[in-house]
């Protein structure tokens, strides 16, 4: 009996070995590279170019800041200004105001709640148009609005306090700021190192405010028209 003819042996190819497919990742990542690069100098060739500066947040970012509740065992009245708690935010930048306590702003409800913020111009902005950074909130139900003396770190009713606008001193978010003074004499003093001109609570409009806050939005009220 004839056995059939065994079948030709087939070639087994060899497994690629490490430094083989090292070698082809970097075959691939060289390639991914330039045709990157090709892509960039297009752009170029076309007139554009690449931007390094990342948008900041807007107006319209949304920033969910509690609000703290009046605590009767304080012995505080209600409408009195109160110390900073070191978890509070401010509902315009979201910032924490007790980081920055110079600079603190408050405001309190009829009911007791109070927001705080991280200086007189968020309050400002705050005032202009509670119901967009506070949802539910009416600006007539507020009974007390408090910004820092920056002499002394006193509480004072922004209502009565004088601001130094255009001023040298950068707020805690880096920028332009409305430095809050008990008196027109220790603004004013103020102003005479640091710049700017002197100006009562009623004289801080929505043109004011656009100018320290660029990304104000387009239906933000006067904050006088708030009280």
């Amino acid at each position: 009996m004839r056995l059939p003819p065994h079948p030709a042996p087939t070639s087994i190819r060899p497994l690629p070995t490490r430094r083989a497919a090292l070698a082809a990742l970097l075959v691939l990542g060289a390639g991914a590279i330039a045709a990157g690069g090709a892509a960039w100098q297009s752009r170029r060739g076309n007139g554009a170019t690449p931007s390094t500066a990342l948008p900041g947040p807007g107006d319209d970012v949304c920033i969910v800041a509690p609000p703290t509740p009046y605590d009767p065992a304080s012995g505080l009245p209600l409408a009195a200004a109160r110390d900073v708690p070191t978890d509070a935010r401010c509902p315009v930048c979201g910032m924490y105001p007790a980081r920055a306590r110079a600079w603190a702003a408050q405001v309190i409800f009829a009911e007791g709640d109070a927001y705080f913020f991280d200086s007189p111009l968020s309050l400002m902005l705050y005032l202009g148009n509670v119901a967009h950074y506070t949802r539910g909130r009416t600006a007539d139900a507020i009974v007390a609005r408090y910004v820092s003396d920056a002499d002394t770190g006193a509480w004072v009713d922004a209502r009565q306090a004088v601001y130094v606008a255009g001023s040298s001193a950068l707020g805690p978010m880096r920028a332009g700021n409305l430095p809050a003074f008990a008196g027109a004499a220790a603004a004013q003093r103020f102003a005479q190192v640091q710049g700017g001109a002197v100006l009562a609570f009623s004289a801080i409009d929505a043109a004011l405010l656009r100018g320290l806050a660029p990304n104000l939005r387009a239906d933000h009220r006067l904050h006088t028209q708030a009280d």
